[in-house]
């Protein structure tokens, strides 16, 4: 197959669109859209979000440390989308959108009630990359909703319709096509098939 060739970009598409909340020095909430996160460690737990200086939550990470990534889905894509192109400057999101501010167990940063998943985080070190600086960040706490545990109390994601970020649209995750493992599982085990 032909391909054309592009200069150098960033194209490790679709993302995880997710909200970030954290508060400022003076304690005021705020909210900002992330599409650049990362798990980058399992043990121990940390993950990354990387952000332009010129935001108005940069300042808050800065001086606080501390923020909760909040998993979004079709419910939150409005609120997701607000967050990234409104200023925290300008408006009380957490006010404007009716969204439940929830506080956090290990940290000042509050979470999002409505978010099905709650990642509480402290910054461990800024890494200045040139256009984003990246925050990584040890997680403290995760919080879950019972809502979305299945039948075997293990959480079910797709349960709730987790949106991702590609090429500046948001697009809802599809079904489940496999499991980590599936493709050497013995054939009459196999869960899903090619």
């Amino acid at each position: 197959m032909e391909k054309q060739i592009w200069k150098p970009g960033n194209m490790l598409y679709p993302l995880p669109a997710v909200l970030v909340s954290l508060v400022d020095r003076d304690g005021k909430p705020n909210i900002l859209t992330v599409a650049w996160t990362a798990t980058v460690c399992t043990n121990p737990p940390m993950l990354s979000i990387s952000v332009r200086p010129e935001r108005y939550s940069y300042q808050g990470l800065v001086d606080t440390g501390e923020f909760t990534v909040n998993l979004t889905t079709e419910e939150l894509v409005f609120a997701t989308d607000f967050c990234g192109v409104r200023s925290g400057r300008d408006v009380d999101k957490f006010q404007h959108l009716k969204l439940s501010h929830q506080k956090g167990e290990k940290t000042r940063a509050p979470l999002i009630g409505e978010s099905p998943v709650n990642i509480e985080c402290r910054v461990q070190k800024i890494e200045k990359l040139g256009s984003h600086h990246m925050f990584l960040a040890s997680v403290e706490a995760v919080h879950a909703q019972s809502a979305y545990m299945d039948e075997k109390g293990r959480f079910d994601l797709s349960r709730a319709k987790p949106i991702v970020y590609s090429h500046g649209e948001y697009y809802s995750l599809g079904k489940k096509l496999g499991k980590f493992g599936y493709s050497i599982q013995k054939k009459k085990d196999r869960e899903f098939r090619r």
